[in-house]
């Protein structure tokens, strides 16, 4: 079996940037231990926004500037950085919450072996648990794990909605 991990957008603006949170700051030493210790293939997501963000949907919601393509703020945290560093993973760069292509990159990574998968990130409200229910729905008899541990939320109370929401559609909680 096939143990795959996703690595949700975590990036510098979403740990102590434009957006980042106390408690995104808090998950950085846990995240990248899962990251070291896993045997898998990992895959890693990249929020991704460029000059014209402002004039963007998500934009017009949250005037927030953040996750240029080309700033610091779009690279990975440093310490992400360095567990991923010398382990083979697919950057999979989204302009939007959930990547649609992130189960067509899974398909073709898998084959016809069976896998599971578990998620960790930022933010759990927004991008993990958009991407915890596409995978879900593309692949609804695989194990799918989100690791609570290793992500956090805009808020506290939106973090654990959300890890209720993704509970309530069979995806299982670490």
């Amino acid at each position: 079996m096939k143990h795959l991990l996703v690595v949700v957008d975590i990036q510098n603006d979403f740990v102590d940037g434009a957006l980042g949170t106390k408690e995104a700051v808090s998950i950085i030493e846990g995240a990248a231990r899962k990251i070291r210790e896993f045997e898998g293939e990992i895959f890693v997501t990249y929020d991704t926004h460029f000059e014209n963000y402002a004039d963007t949907s998500e934009g017009q919601k949250l005037p927030v500037p953040h996750c240029i393509k080309g700033t610091q703020g779009w690279e990975l945290n440093k310490t992400v950085a360095e567990a991923l560093s010398g382990k083979k993973y697919i950057a999979v760069e989204k302009n939007t919450f959930g990547s649609t292509e992130l189960p067509k990159l899974i398909k073709e990574a898998v084959s016809d072996e069976d896998f599971d998968i578990t998620l960790i990130g930022l933010c759990t409200d927004i991008c993990v648990v958009s991407n915890a229910l596409i995978l879900k729905a593309n692949f609804p008899e695989k194990e799918i794990y989100v690791d609570a541990s290793c992500c956090a939320g805009v808020t506290v109370n939106s973090h654990e909605a959300a890890l209720l929401t993704m509970k309530m559609c069979q995806i299982n909680l670490k």
